[in-house]
């Protein structure tokens, strides 16, 4: 396991792609499991809190506290929008516009476990909103640079295929299969540390095969 940062309090570290969050299957690697067995062989209590979530088939920077203290406390400031987050993703649509904020309405079908967009009077619909911009080209691809403002489920996925600009190798949702994972990576994260206040911020290169051309791949 590959950790940026750890103290007494959380535990910053890499999520590759293809693992689970945390996960109900028996048997299963998942970075919970992963973080706490990495504390056990420190002769650490094996108690990490999960604090955010990235999809199974995202890769990126995570942080997991290691006392209910913190995890409450940086679970707060993701209420409160003052954990940021950002993301890299290679869309194949050249006719994109190089910046722009999108907004929709989103609902979950558990059934499918698959997000849609929907009107703004749907009970059930939460805002989603996105802040992204071009920040390299090759071929007919587009690397996003994208802020992430509110976590709703699936949502870069479901905002850029809504827009008929789904990201590579995401073949939930209308993107072109790559035999990769989906070329989604959360590459920063900033948070005020949950103890001492400080502002904290973690930034790494995207490890998938489909980010190896471009000029930010690890």
């Amino acid at each position: 396991m590959e950790v940026l940062f750890e103290d007494d309090s959380i535990i910053v570290c890499y999520k590759p792609a293809g693992v689970a969050t945390q996960t109900k299957n028996i048997g299963e690697q998942d970075m919970l499991s992963l973080v706490n067995n990495y504390l056990a062989s420190k002769n650490e209590k094996p108690t990490a809190h999960v604090v955010h979530r990235l999809d199974q088939p995202v890769e990126g920077v995570m942080v997991f506290a290691k006392t209910a203290d913190a995890a409450n406390k940086l679970t707060k400031q993701i209420t409160e929008h003052t954990f940021k987050k950002k993301y890299y993703a290679i869309i194949s649509r050249e006719a994109f516009p190089n910046e722009g904020e999108l907004t929709d309405y989103l609902v979950k079908d558990n059934r499918t476990n698959l997000s849609k967009v929907v009107k703004e009077s749907d009970p059930r619909a939460k805002k989603a909103v996105l802040r992204y911009r071009v920040v390299e080209q090759w071929d007919d691809r587009k690397l996003l640079d994208i802020d992430l403002y509110t976590g709703r489920h699936h949502q870069i996925r479901i905002q850029l295929a809504s827009r008929t600009a789904p990201i590579i190798g995401d073949v939930k949702y209308g993107g072109v299969s790559t035999g990769h994972n989906l070329a989604l990576c959360s590459h920063y994260i900033g948070f005020n540390h949950p103890v001492t206040g400080e502002r904290m911020g973690f930034d790494i290169r995207p490890k998938g095969e489909d980010f190896e051309d471009s000029r930010i791949a690890g």
